[in-house]
């Protein structure tokens, strides 16, 4: 029973602390307050323009201490429909390659994106098509 209250009061008075440094930040909106005097109509966000770049980029390489990656993706009208591994780790590493390209080309297709899950036992390797990737995403201006 001590042992619950002591939990309980040291989760609330951390809870307390981090409320007092970092107060929720509201609006008179939220507050249900309303000014008429000086206010200016709320200028309405713009939606997020989508990009409709098309060809072919080249992210960078990335040394991924077993051997670099590099990534080429290929853009139609804003979506990838193709990526591949320029460069990727060799030699005794070659194994661990040729299953997680595949993976990842497929992965990268699905998400369209960096937001990929990886291959499993090629950490090092789905490291580096993440950078690389996302380099050639940045070039395409996606």
């Amino acid at each position: 029973m001590k042992r619950f209250l002591l939990i309980t009061a040291g989760t609330v008075s951390s809870l307390g602390a981090v409320l007092s440094i970092t107060p929720p930040q509201l609006g008179n909106s939220d507050l249900g307050l309303t000014s008429s005097a000086g206010s200016s109509p709320a200028t309405p966000t713009p939606a997020p323009t989508i990009k409709s770049s098309s060809g072919t980029f080249t992210g960078p390489a990335i040394d991924v201490s077993y051997g670099m990656v590099q990534v080429e993706i290929k853009i139609s009208n804003g979506k990838i429909i193709d990526a591949r591994a320029l460069q990727s780790p060799t030699g005794r590493s070659d194994r661990y390659s040729s299953y997680a390209i595949p993976v990842l080309t497929q992965q990268t297709l699905a998400a369209q994106s960096t937001n990929i899950q990886g291959a499993s036992g090629a950490s090092y390797t789905t490291y580096g098509w993440r950078k690389s990737l996302q380099g050639a995403m940045a070039k395409a201006g996606l």
